[in-house]
C-alpha cells in the first residue's frame, strides 16, 4: 500500500488502523496545519505592509466652505471617538516606550489601568523549554528510528516551526517589530497536536510496541498536554490588556479570560458570586468591553457604506461574526447525535461483551460526557456570540433612531403608520417566478392594506392626497415604539440566527442519513411527511407574522392614546373625563387583545400539529416497515428510529419557528428603515455655514422670503395650505434689542422658527448663525461669545435634571456669571424657597416647577450660554408685572446682554418697545410694520398710545444688582413637591442647615428578593377562579399521561419480540414533550438535544425466528395514544392562553383605573416614562410571555416527577445518585437565580431613563437644534444605551454559565450511570441498562429547563410585580357617592363659600391655605391676587378637591363639596388651567371630545373667545350664500397670487391639531381651552392665568365676554388690568386672606396691600380710573372725585401686576 492510502474502515474493534495512526496522525495532518499557519502569517503581514506604506502618503485637508452642512454633521460623533479597526486590535497595545495606543477610545473622566497576566514572560519561557524538549524527543526518535523516519522528520518540522514562533513571542513581544496574533497560531497547533498525540498515546498503551517508543510517546504526550493546558488556561493572547474604569464602574472581565474560561463561562463567576452575596445594583455591574460600547459600535458601523436595504446591510456588516456563530451552531448540531449513537454502541457491547475488549466500553462511556460537553461548549458559544451581535445591533438601531429623531423636520401635517406602505412595487416588478417564490416564503407581500386602520387615527389622517407629495411623519408614540419594541425584536432575533442557518439544517441532514441507515427504504414515508410539514410550518410562520403586525399596530394605537391621556391627565381629571377616556382605551385594548387571541389560537394549532407529526411519521414508517417490507420490527430498530424521528422534529420546529421570527423582525426592521428614510430638517441647508450675505456683511434676517409649515406642496382637501409667512424682508440689528409683536396667531413664533430654519423655505433666503455644531464654533477671545444661538421657547423646555444642570446646559461653570444670571432672571428667591436650592430636580417636563419658574430657568439657560444671539419667545408672559420689569431691566437690557443680539417676541408693548432698537409688527403671516420704535409707533400699527405712563426707571443697567428686591420673582414655590416655609427668615435659616442631597430624577424602585406570593396570587386569580384551575390541572395531567402511555405501549410491543424476555426497554419520550411547544413563543428556540439518549438494542440478541406479532393492533393503539396526546396538548394550551387573555384584560383595566384615579401628587413625582414603561413593556410581557413560560414550567416539573418515578421503578439504585445530583442542581439554581433576577430587574429599570430621555428629546428637538447641541445629547443617549446593555449582556452570560454547568452535571449523571453499567455487566439485563442510561441523560435536560424557565417565570412575574406596584397607589375619593348625589341642576346659583378652610399638599407639610373664610355670592366676578406663594393656584385646586381639606369646608350652593363624589363636583365646575392642554385630533375633537354639542354651539364658543372674528363667516353660514372657493392659488413656482393670505384654521372644525397642539400658537391654545370651558356654560368658572399668552387687545375683549356670562367667575390673574373692574378682589398672602372687597374700595385704603400692588405696576391712574368706573356702574351712585389721580387718560391695556403665580 502506498503512503496515506489506508483501507476503510480506519477503526478496527478497539483502535485506529496502524496506517491511519502513522500516515495521518503523525505526518499528514500536523504538516497541513503548520502549512496553513505559515500561509496565513505571510499573507497577513504582506497586506499589513502594503497598508502601512499607503498610509504614509499625503492627505488633502478638506476645505471649510466647500461642503454644505448636512444634518448628519450634527448627529454623528466627531472623529476623536473613532474605534480601533478590528484587524489592528492586537496592535493597539504596543507598550513600547509606554505608548498606549488605546487611549483613543477612552471617555472623559476615566482611569486606564494596564492589566498584565500573572507570569507573562515566565509562561512563555516554560513554553519554549517544553517545545525544546519535544524537538529533542523527535530528534532522538529520528536517530534511533523509533517512529519511522518520515514521522520523526514531520514531528521535527512541526516542533521547530513552533519553537520559532514561541521565540518570536518571547523576544519581540514588546517591541515594534512584533508580529501580531502569533499566540493564536501556537495555541491552535498545541490543541491539534494534543488531539493527535492522545490517539497515539492510547494506541501505545493498549498495543505496546518497543520500550523506547513507549517512553518517547509518553514523554511527548506529557509535554504536549502541558503546552495544551497552558494555552487554554492562560489569558487569550497572553497579553497586557488596558482596563478602563469609567466613572468608577468596574471594567468587564471578558477580555481577561483564558480560552478555558471563555468556553466554560468561568469569567462570569465573580458576578454570580456578587449577586449571591448581596442584591446587585447598577454600580456593581461591570462595564461593557470597549468594542461593545455604543459609541464605538456606531462609529465603526457608520464607516460601512450602505448600499442595500437596512436588513441586508446589517447582515453584511456583521457577516464575520455571523459566520463564526454559524460554524459553532453547525458543530453543536452535529454533536447532538453523539450520545444517541454512543448509547447504541454501549448497549450492543453490554448484550455481547465478547465482541470487543473491555477498554472499548470504557472509551465509549468516557466519550459520552466528553462529546456532550463539546456540544454544550459549541451551543454556548453560538448563543453568546448571538447575544454580542444582539447588543451591537441594539446600540446601532437605538443610536440611529435617536440621531434621526434629532434630524427630523419640525412639524408635519400627518402621521404615517409605519410599515403600511411597504412598497408593492418590488414584488410587482419582479417577473413571475422569483416573485412567486418570494411571496411563498413571505418576503414579498401582496399588500392588502386595510384602510380602516389609516383613518382610525382621527380626522387628521382622514385627508387622502393624490397628486401632491405626502407630508407625513411618524408621531412621537410611534418613534418611542420603534425604539422600545422594534429595535428589541430585531436584536433579539440575532441571538438565535444560527439555528436557522446552521444548527437546524445540520441536524436535519445528519438525522436523515442515520434514519436511512437504520430503516432503509421505510424511512422514505417519514421523509415525505416531513417535507410536507415544512410548507405548513412556513404557513404558520406567516400567520404569526401577520398576527404580530396586527398586534403591533393595535399596541401602537393603545400606547399612543394612553400616552396622551397621561400627558394631559390633569385636564382630564379637572373635567372628570377619566371614565370616558378609559372607555376609549378599553376599545383600543379590545382590538389589541383580539389580535393577540388570534395569535394564541394559531399558536395552539401549531403546537397541536407539531405534536402529531412524530406520531404520523412513526406510524407510516412502521406501517411500511412491517406490512410492506414485512420485516420484523425489533426493539433496536424501533427505538433507534423513534429516537431519530424525535430528534428530527426539533430542527423542523426550529426552522418553522425561526422563519416566523425572522419575518417578524423583518417587519420591524422595515418600519425602522421607513422612519430612518423620512425627510430631514432643512435647517442646515437653509442657514448654511455663515450668516453672510452677498455683500459680505453679517446679517440676521430675511430677504424676500416665504415660509410654510410642513411640505411646500401639501394642499388640504379644501385647497388651503398650511400656515405661511409671506414675503418677509427683515434685517434685525445685530448686537441690539429687536422686538417682534402682533396679535395672537399672527405668526410671531413662526418667524423665530423660520429664523432657526425649522420652517420650510419656499423662496428667498434666511440668515442666522446656526448651521454649525456648537462644538465646532470657537468663542471670540475678547467677549467670550460665540457665533451661535440660544433660544427660549414659549413653552419652556427643560431636561429632567437639577435646576443648575438646566441653566448650565453643560457649559463650563463660572460661579460669578452663574450668580449674576440667577439674580438677573429673578430666580434667587425661588432657589431659597426650594428644598434643595439649585440642586432641586426639575421633574419630567419641568413638572416640579410653576410655569413662571420654568420660563425663567429657560431664560437663564439662554443668558448663561456663550451664544451671541438670543431668540426669546414671549419669555415675559408667565411672570407678573414687576418681575417682568425686573427681568427686562436687569437681564434683557442688562450687562449680561452687552454685545449680544436679542430678538424678543412680546405682547408687553409699553415695557419693551420704547427701549428697543428695532420693532417688527406681524399680522396674519405678513410684516405689518417695521423699523425703529418711533417709526412703528408713528405708523399707528401698535394700537393707541404706547409710551410708558410713568417711566419704569433707567432701562440700561450697568451691572447686575447683587440681590433681587423682595417684591420680585419669588414666585410661589407652592408647587406640589416643594412648599414654601413662610417667611424669608425661615427660608434663610433652613438654607443654612439643608444639605443638598441630589436625588436622581429617574430613580425607579426595583423590588428586591424573590417574587412575592401576593404578586403570583394577583396574576393567578386574574386568570380565573378555582374551577378554571381544576380544569387546567386535569388537562395537564392528561397530556403528561399520554406521553408516558406511548412509552409503555412501545415497551409492551417490543416485548412481544423478545422470546426470552431478557428485559423490557422503555423509551423516555415524556421528558421532551414540553420543549417544543413552550420554547418557541419566547424565542428560546428549543435547544436541540432532547431525545438524545434513547435506548436501543441490537438485533443480534434477538431470537433468530421472530415470533408472530399482531402489528396492526399495536400500531393502531400507538396512533390513538399519540393523537390523544396531541389533542390534550392543544386543549391545554388553548385553556391556559384564554386564562392569560382574561388576566391581561383585567390587569390592564385595573392598572388604567388605578393610574387615572390616583391623587394629583402621584403625577407630580412619577415621570411619564416610568408610567409608560408599565403600559408598554410590562404589559407586553404580561400579554405575550407569562402564559407560554408558565406552561413550560409546569410541563418540566411534571416531566421530572414522571422521570424520577419511572427510574425509581426500574433501578432503585439510581435514586441515591439522583438525590445528590438534585441537591447540586438546587445549589446551582439558587446561585444563579439571585444574580439573574437582579440583572433582569436592573435591565428593565435602566430602560426607563432611556425611554424618558428619548421622549424628552423628541419634545425639545427645536431647542436642542437651536443651541446646535445635538452631539451632546447623542453622547448622553449612547451612555444610557450602554447603561441598559450592561445588565442585559451579563444576564445572558450568566444564562450560558448556568447552561454549561447544568450540562456538566447532567454528563456526570450519564457517566456514573455508564460506570455503574460496566461494573455490573452480566448482572443486569441490557434492557435495564438502556433505561437507566436513557433516563439519566434526559433527567439533566429537564432539570436545566426547569431552572431556566423558573428564572424566566420569575422575571416575567417581575412585570406583574411592577404593575401591582401601581395598582396600590393612593386613590382619590370615589367618583360618585350614590347615596349623596347633588341635585341634577346643581349648582343652580353658583355661590362659593369657604368656611375656616385649611389644606396642605401632604400631611407632614405646613398648610398652604390657612383658615380661609369668605363668601363669593352667586354670579359675582372675583379676582384673586397675591404674590410669593400666596396660595392662589392652591385655592383653585381646593375648589376642585385636587387638595382635600385638612379642616373646614367649602360650600357651593350650600352643599359641602367634601361629601359628594368627585365626578359630580368636577362636572359642575369648570377650570381653565394655566398650561393649555390639547389632544391630538381636530379642533372639533378638542372642543367637544365626546360629541355632546352641535357645530353651531362650537362656532359660538370660538367667536366668544375671538378665535373667529366678527367679520368672518363660518362654513354653515357661508355655505348657503355662495359656493366654497379655495382660499389660495398656487402659482407655477410656488409664487402666490397677490391675494395670498393665511386661512383661519378655526373656521374649519376638522382642522388638525397635532400632538399637544404644537401646530397652534401658545395664545391660540389658551383661547381654545377657554372656548372648551365656555361650552360647558358653567355656573362656576375658575380661571388660572388663563390669558397669560394673549395680546392685550384680545385679552380685553375676552374679559368683556366673560363679564357678560351669568356665572360665578374666579380669576387668578397676573395683569391687574384683568381684574380691576371685577366685583371683588381677594388678596392672599401666605395662604391667608389679607383683603377682600371691591377693587375701588381696596384702592382707597391708604397703605392697603392691593393699592400697593397697583402703585408698583406703574399705571396706577389707569387702574384707578377703570376701577372707579366699574364701581360707579355698580353703585349707580356718584362718588366724590377727590381720590382720583390727575394722570392723563390712558388705555392701560397693559399694566399687569400681581405677585407671581404658581
Amino acid at each position: 500500500m502506498g503512503f496515506a492510502s489506508c483501507s476503510w474502515p480506519i477503526w478496527h474493534t478497539d483502535d485506529f488502523s496502524q496506517c491511519f495512526l502513522h500516515d495521518y496522525l503523525k505526518i499528514l495532518l500536523p504538516l497541513t496545519i503548520v502549512g496553513l499557519s505559515l500561509l496565513q502569517l505571510v499573507v497577513h503581514n504582506v497586506i499589513r505592509a502594503v497598508r502601512r506604506s499607503r498610509g504614509r502618503g499625503y492627505q488633502s485637508i478638506p476645505s471649510e466652505d466647500a461642503a454644505p452642512i448636512s444634518p448628519h454633521d450634527h448627529t454623528d460623533l466627531p472623529a476623536d471617538q473613532e474605534p480601533l479597526s478590528d484587524s489592528e486590535e492586537d496592535e493597539a497595545l504596543a507598550i513600547n516606550g509606554g505608548r498606549l495606543a488605546l487611549v483613543k477610545t477612552t471617555t472623559k473622566g476615566s482611569i486606564v489601568q494596564a492589566d498584565t497576566p500573572p507570569g507573562q514572560t515566565l509562561s512563555v519561557i516554560v513554553e519554549v523549554l517544553a517545545i525544546a524538549g519535544l524537538v529533542a524527543v523527535n530528534a532522538i526518535a529520528l536517530v534511533r528510528g523509533a517512529y519511522g523516519d518520515l514521522s520523526a522528520i514531520a514531528g521535527l518540522t512541526v516542533w521547530v516551526y513552533v519553537l520559532i514562533l514561541a521565540s518570536l513571542r518571547l523576544f519581540l513581544g514588546n517591541t515594534q517589530w512584533r508580529v501580531p496574533r502569533i499566540w493564536n497560531h501556537t495555541a491552535a497547533i498545541y490543541s491539534f497536536q494534543w488531539l493527535f498525540s492522545l490517539a497515539i498515546f492510547r494506541s501505545v498503551l493498549i498495543h505496546p510496541s518497543s520500550k523506547l517508543t513507549e517512553i518517547l510517546v509518553i514523554i511527548e504526550f506529557s509535554l504536549t498536554t502541558l503546552l495544551f493546558f497552558m494555552a487554554i488556561s492562560t489569558r487569550k493572547g497572553n497579553k497586557t490588556v488596558l482596563l478602563e474604569w469609567e466613572d468608577g464602574i468596574e471594567p468587564g472581565r471578558e477580555n481577561l479570560a483564558s480560552l478555558f474560561s471563555h468556553y466554560t463561562f468561568s469569567w462570569v463567576d465573580p458576578i454570580i458570586w456578587k449577586g449571591w452575596k448581596e442584591p446587585l445594583d447598577i454600580s456593581k455591574v461591570w462595564n461593557l468591553v470597549p468594542r461593545d460600547k455604543a459609541a464605538n459600535v456606531l462609529a465603526s458601523y457608520r464607516q460601512f457604506k450602505k448600499t442595500t436595504s437596512l436588513a441586508f446591510h446589517l447582515v453584511r456588516y456583521f457577516k464575520g461574526v455571523l459566520i463564526a456563530q454559524a460554524v459553532w451552531g453547525a458543530a453543536g448540531g452535529m454533536l447532538t447525535f453523539a450520545p444517541t449513537l454512543l448509547l447504541k454502541a454501549i448497549l450492543e457491547l453490554v448484550e455481547q461483551p465478547e465482541m470487543a475488549p473491555r477498554n472499548v466500553l470504557w472509551l465509549y462511556v468516557i466519550l459520552l460526557p466528553v462529546s456532550d460537553i463539546c456540544r454544550s461548549i459549541a451551543d454556548g458559544q453560538a448563543l453568546y456570540i448571538g447575544r454580542k451581535i444582539c447588543i451591537n445591533i441594539r446600540a446601532i438601531l437605538v443610536g440611529e433612531i435617536y440621531a434621526k429623531a434629532l434630524r427630523r423636520k419640525a412639524s408635519a401635517g400627518k402621521d404615517t403608520t409605519l410599515g403600511e406602505k411597504k412598497k408593492q412595487a418590488s414584488t410587482e416588478a419582479q417577473p413571475g417566478l422569483v416573485a412567486k417564490i418570494k411571496r411563498a416564503l413571505g418576503f414579498g407581500k401582496s399588500d392588502k392594506k386595510d384602510d380602516g386602520n389609516a383613518n382610525a387615527e382621527g380626522g387628521a389622517n382622514g385627508v387622502k392626497k393624490d397628486k401632491t407629495e405626502d407630508d407625513e411623519q411618524a408621531n412621537l408614540g410611534t418613534i418611542i415604539n420603534l425604539m422600545s419594541v422594534d429595535s428589541f425584536k430585531v436584536s433579539e432575533i440575532t441571538a438565535y440566527l444560527h439555528y436557522l442557518i446552521a444548527a437546524a439544517p445540520t441536524q436535519l441532514v445528519v438525522s436523515v442519513l442515520l434514519l436511512y441507515q437504520v430503516m432503509g427504504l421505510s424511512a422514505i414515508p417519514g421523509f415525505v411527511v416531513m417535507v410536507f410539514l415544512l410548507p405548513i410550518n412556513i404557513a404558520f410562520a406567516q400567520g404569526f407574522n401577520s398576527t404580530q403586525k396586527k398586534i403591533m399596530a393595535a399596541t401602537d394605537k393603545r400606547i399612543h392614546t394612553t400616552n396622551e391621556i397621561l400627558q394631559n391627565i390633569r385636564i382630564i381629571k379637572y373635567f372628570a373625563w377619566e371614565h370616558r377616556f378609559a372607555e376609549i382605551v378599553d376599545e383600543k385594548r379590545r382590538a389589541e387583545l383580539k389580535a393577540l387571541r388570534n395569535r394564541f389560537i394559531l399558536w395552539a394549532v401549531a403546537v397541536g400539529v407539531w405534536n402529531t407529526v412524530p406520531i404520523i411519521i412513526t406510524f407510516f414508517s412502521f406501517l411500511f416497515y412491517t406490512l410492506v417490507e414485512e420485516k420484523p420490527l425489533y426493539p433496536s430498530v424501533a427505538f433507534t428510529a423513534i429516537s431519530l424521528f424525535m430528534l428530527l422534529r426539533y430542527p423542523l420546529d426550529q426552522l418553522g419557528d425561526m422563519i416566523a421570527h425572522v419575518q417578524e423582525s423583518k417587519v420591524s426592521i422595515d418600519r425602522i428603515e421607513e422612519f430612518l428614510s423620512e425627510e430631514e430638517t432643512q435647517k442646515f441647508e437653509q442657514l448654511g455655514r455663515e450668516n453672510i450675505d452677498t455683500n459680505g456683511n453679517r446679517v440676521i434676517g430675511f430677504r424676500d422670503a416665504t415660509f410654510i409649515w410642513g411640505s411646500k406642496t401639501a394642499v388640504a382637501e379644501d385647497g388651503s395650505m398650511a400656515f405661511r409667512l409671506l414675503d418677509l424682508n427683515v434685517d434685525f440689528k445685530i448686537g441690539k434689542l429687536n422686538v417682534i409683536t402682533g396679535p395672537t396667531g399672527s405668526g410671531k413664533t413662526s418667524m423665530l422658527m423660520a429664523l432657526l430654519g425649522e420652517m420650510t423655505i419656499m423662496k428667498g433666503r434666511v440668515f442666522l448663525p446656526g448651521g454649525r455644531s456648537r462644538e465646532d464654533v470657537r468663542p471670540d477671545p475678547e467677549t467670550g461669545l460665540a457665533e451661535t444661538c440660544a433660544y427660549v421657547a414659549q413653552q419652556a423646555w427643560l431636561v429632567n435634571a437639577s435646576i443648575k444642570e438646566n441653566i448650565l446646559f453643560s457649559a463650563p461653570f463660572d460661579e460669578q456669571r452663574y450668580k449674576d444670571v440667577i439674580v438677573a432672571c429673578a430666580l434667587e428667591h425661588d432657589l431659597e424657597i426650594l428644598d434643595n436650592g439649585d440642586e432641586t430636580l426639575v421633574g419630567e417636563k419641568g413638572i416640579t416647577l410653576s410655569g413662571g419658574q420654568k420660563q425663567r430657568i429657560s431664560l437663564a439657560r439662554a443668558v448663561y450660554s456663550n451664544s451671541k444671539h438670543l431668540l426669546l419667545d414671549d419669555c415675559l408672559s408667565a411672570v407678573d408685572s414687576h418681575t417682568a420689569q425686573w427681568i427686562f431691566n436687569n437681564c434683557i437690557m442688562g450687562p449680561l446682554m452687552r454685545h449680544r443680539t436679542c430678538i424678543l417676541v412680546s405682547h408687553n408693548i409699553p415695557l419693551c418697545v420704547p427701549f428697543s432698537d428695532y420693532v417688527v409688527t406681524m399680522n396674519n403671516g405678513r410684516v405689518a410694520a417695521q423699523g425703529s420704535p418711533k417709526e412703528v409707533i408713528a405708523s399707528g400699527k401698535l394700537g393707541e398710545d404706547v409710551l410708558p405712563k410713568s417711566a419704569p426707571g433707567s432701562a440700561h443697567v450697568s451691572r447686575v444688582p447683587s440681590r433681587v428686591p423682595s417684591s420680585v420673582g419669588e414666585e410661589s414655590g407652592n408647587t406640589l413637591v416643594n412648599e414654601p416655609d413662610g417667611s424669608p427668615l425661615q427660608a434663610k435659616a433652613k438654607a443654612a442647615k439643608k444639605e443638598t442631597k441630589k436625588q436622581d430624577a429617574m430613580e425607579e424602585t426595583k423590588a428586591v428578593g424573590a417574587v412575592k406570593w401576593p404578586v403570583l396570587k394577583l396574576y393567578l386569580t386574574a386568570m380565573g377562579s378555582w374551577w378554571f384551575w381544576i380544569v387546567a390541572s386535569v388537562v395537564f395531567g392528561a397530556q403528561q399521561f399520554a406521553s408516558v402511555a406511548s412509552s409503555l405501549w412501545i415497551k409492551e410491543w417490543s416485548n412481544q419480540y423478545l422470546t426470552d424476555n431478557t428485559g423490557a426497554v422503555v423509551l423516555s419520550m415524556n421528558s421532551h414533550s414540553y420543549s417544543a411547544q413552550t420554547f418557541s413563543p419566547t424565542n428560546l428556540a428549543p435547544i436541540a438535544n432532547y431525545g438524545k439518549g434513547n435506548s436501543t438494542m441490537s438485533a443480534a440478541t434477538m431470537a433468530e425466528a421472530a415470533p408472530e406479532v399482531n402489528v396492526k393492533y399495536y400500531l393502531t393503539i400507538l396512533a390513538l395514544i399519540g393523537i390523544a396526546g396531541a389533542v390534550s396538548a392543544f386543549v391545554r394550551d388553548v385553556w391556559i392562553f384564554f386564562g392569560s387573555l382574561t388576566a391581561s384584560w383585567k390587569l390592564h383595566k385595573r392598572l388604567m383605573n388605578a393610574v387615572t384615579g390616583a391623587r394629583f401628587k402621584f403625577f407630580d413625582v412619577t415621570p411619564l416614562g416610568q408610567m409608560m414603561n408599565r403600559f408598554s413593556k410590562d404589559l407586553e410581557g404580561v400579554d405575550q410571555e407569562v402564559a407560554p413560560i408558565a406552561i413550560g414550567v409546569l410541563g418540566c416539573a411534571l416531566g421530572i416527577i414522571v422521570t424520577v418515578v419511572l427510574i425509581g421503578w426500574v433501578t432503585p439504585g439510581f435514586l441515591i445518585a439522583g438525590t445528590f445530583i438534585t441537591l447540586a442542581y438546587v445549589f446551582l439554581g439558587t446561585f444563579y437565580l439571585h444574580a439573574s433576577r437582579d440583572l433582569k430587574r436592573l435591565e428593565s429599570v435602566e430602560r426607563s431613563p432611556l425611554f424618558q430621555q428619548f421622549g424628552e428629546t423628541l419634545t425639545g428637538v427645536t431647542t436642542i437644534r437651536a443651541y446646535s447641541d445635538e452631539r451632546r445629547f447623542i453622547r448622553d443617549n449612547l451612555s444610557r444605551i450602554n447603561k441598559q446593555l450592561r445588565p442585559f449582556i451579563y444576564l445572558w452570560a450568566s444564562n450560558r454559565w448556568l447552561a454549561f454547568r447544568t450540562d456538566f452535571l447532567g454528563d456526570l449523571v450519564s457517566f456514573t450511570a455508564g460506570v455503574f453499567v460496566i461494573l455490573s455487566i452480566g448482572k443486569i439485563s441490557p434492557g435495564a441498562a438502556g433505561i437507566s442510561l436513557s433516563y439519566a441523560i434526559n433527567f439533566a435536560d429537564n432539570m436545566l429547563w426547569l431552572v431556566r424557565l423558573y428564572a424566566m417565570n420569575e422575571q416575567n412575574m417581575n412585570s406583574v410585580e411592577r404593575i401591582k406596584e401601581y395598582l396600590d397607589v393612593e386613590q382619590e375619593a370615589p367618583a360618585i357617592i350614590e347615596n349623596n348625589r347633588p341635585p341634577a341642576n346643581w349648582p343652580a346659583n353658583g355661590s362659593v363659600e369657604f368656611v375656616n378652610y385649611t389644606t396642605s399638599y401632604r400631611k407632614e407639610l405646613d398648610p398652604v391655605l390657612k383658615h380661609l373664610t369668605f363668601k363669593i355670592e352667586a354670579q359675582e366676578k372675583v379676582g384673586i391676587v397675591g404674590r410669593t406663594g400666596a396660595g392662589k393656584s392652591s385655592l383653585a385646586l381646593a375648589i376642585l378637591r385636587a387638595l382635600e381639606a385638612d379642616e373646614g369646608k367649602i360650600l357651593i350652593d350650600d352643599i359641602d363639596i367634601g361629601l359628594i363624589g368627585l365626578r359630580d363636583l368636577r362636572e359642575a365646575i369648570t377650570i381653565v388651567p394655566q398650561e393649555p392642554t390639547l389632544f391630538m385630533g381636530t379642533i372639533r375633537s378638542n372642543l367637544d371630545p365626546f360629541s355632546l354639542y352641535t357645530d353651531d354651539q362650537l362656532f359660538t364658543a370660538l367667536r366668544r373667545v375671538h378665535l373667529i372674528t366678527a367679520d368672518e363667516q363660518t362654513p354653515n353660514a357661508a355655505a348657503s350664500l355662495l359656493p366654497q372657493t379655495p382660499t389660495i392659488v398656487v402659482g407655477e413656482e410656488g409664487g402666490q397670487a397677490a391675494s395670498a393670505t393665511n386661512k383661519n384654521v378655526f373656521l374649519d372644525l376638522s382642522s388638525p391639531v397635532t400632538e399637544s397642539g404644537n401646530n397652534l400658537s401658545q395664545g391660540q391654545r389658551q383661547l381654545l381651552c377657554l372656548a372648551r370651558a365656555l361650552l360647558k356654560n358653567p355656573r362656576v368658572l375658575v380661571m388660572d392665568e388663563a390669558t397669560a399668552s394673549i395680546d392685550y387687545a384680545t385679552d380685553a375683549a375676552i374679559q368683556g365676554t366673560i363679564r357678560e356670562l351669568n356665572s360665578t367667575i374666579i380669576t387668578i390673574a397676573h395683569r391687574l388690568q384683568t381684574v380691576v373692574d371685577y366685583d371683588k378682589v381677594l388678596v392672599l398672602d401666605k395662604g391667608e386672606v389679607v383683603e377682600y372687597g371691591h377693587p375701588w374700595e381696596l384702592m382707597k385704603k391708604t397703605g392697603g396691600s392691593f393699592r400697593g400692588m397697583c402703585e408698583i405696576s406703574g399705571d396706577y391712574d389707569g387702574l384707578a380710573k377703570a376701577a372707579k368706573k366699574a364701581f360707579k356702574t355698580k353703585q349707580l351712585v356718584d362718588v366724590d372725585d377727590d381720590e382720583s389721580g390727575s394722570g392723563q387718560a390712558s388705555t392701560a391695556d397693559t399694566a399687569e401686576a400681581e405677585g407671581p403665580k404658581e
